[in-house]
């Protein structure tokens, strides 16, 4: 058995009048040199990411960090009512939200593109495979279906346009294209492209590792939950929520043999 790796870190050395990071000096190299998605990119993957790659992640992150009313920006306006005086507190409850049916689905539609575009069939052949495949199991596809936009999501129409403005091999794209109309032959009917497949087609597109995509949705989705916070310190709702939910879900006696 080979002896274990020495342990090490190669993202920062503070000293007691500098401040490496990835080999750079923060304050001559990259403060007021680079951007937040730079150095957050540089900050992952030890590289400073080309101007397409970036232009990517801030059209992504941008598309994720609202999404109004939902378990993330919920728990964390009640949990910022019940302790205030903690705002970390409410913003990792928000987070903690962040799961396979909310957030977390950015991560499943890559994963389901990846399979679709490696697939030595083809993309039209895999679309329809993984489409049929769904249908049959009556498990519901990743990237698909809407409470609010029909026929088609706005964002995933926008990411897409931008993608080819971008000059992106939209391979990942055309992916999901194609499983779209493999999803309505299957479905029998028109399903909503949502804005996770299009986010992890673009994703995709510039090779973000679909193991640390989740990573971003939430880097993102923090700043969103910051101004929930802030607008619940500016106009409260939290107390209208909880009155609406006590409201909305009555009180029903069990029926107790006497």
């Amino acid at each position: 058995m080979s002896a274990r790796k020495a342990p090490s870190t190669a993202l920062c050395h503070p000293t007691a009048d500098h401040i490496e990071i990835r080999g750079k000096d923060l304050c001559n190299d990259i403060i007021g040199k680079v951007d937040f998605v730079q150095m957050m990119m540089f900050e992952i993957f030890g590289r400073m990411p080309t101007p397409t790659e970036t232009a990517v992640v801030n059209i992504v992150m941008v598309g994720i960090m609202e999404h109004g009313i939902t378990p993330s920006s919920i728990a964390a306006r009640m949990i910022y009512s019940s302790g205030p005086e903690a705002l970390q507190g409410a913003v990792a409850a928000g987070i903690l939200a962040g799961g396979s049916v909310l957030l977390g689905t950015t991560e499943q539609c890559a994963q389901l593109l990846t399979r679709i575009v490696n697939d030595p069939a083809g993309i039209d052949a895999a679309a329809t495979r993984e489409a049929q495949a769904h249908r049959a199991a009556k498990k519901q596809i990743p990237g698909f279906g809407h409470p609010w936009h029909h026929p088609d999501d706005p964002r995933t129409l926008r990411c897409f346009a931008l993608a080819k403005e971008l000059g992106l091999s939209c391979k990942f794209v055309d992916a999901a294209n194609a499983l779209s109309k493999a999803v309505d032959a299957a479905w029998g009917k028109h399903l909503t492209m949502n804005a996770s497949m299009a986010f992890g087609a673009l994703f995709c597109e510039i090779g973000i590792p679909v193991e640390i995509m989740r990573g971003f949705v939430l880097i993102a989705r923090t700043a969103g939950l910051v101004a929930h916070i802030r607008e619940e310190q500016l106009n409260p709702v939290a107390w209208d929520m909880m009155k609406s939910a006590e409201a909305a879900v009555p009180y029903a006696a069990p029926n107790v043999a006497e």
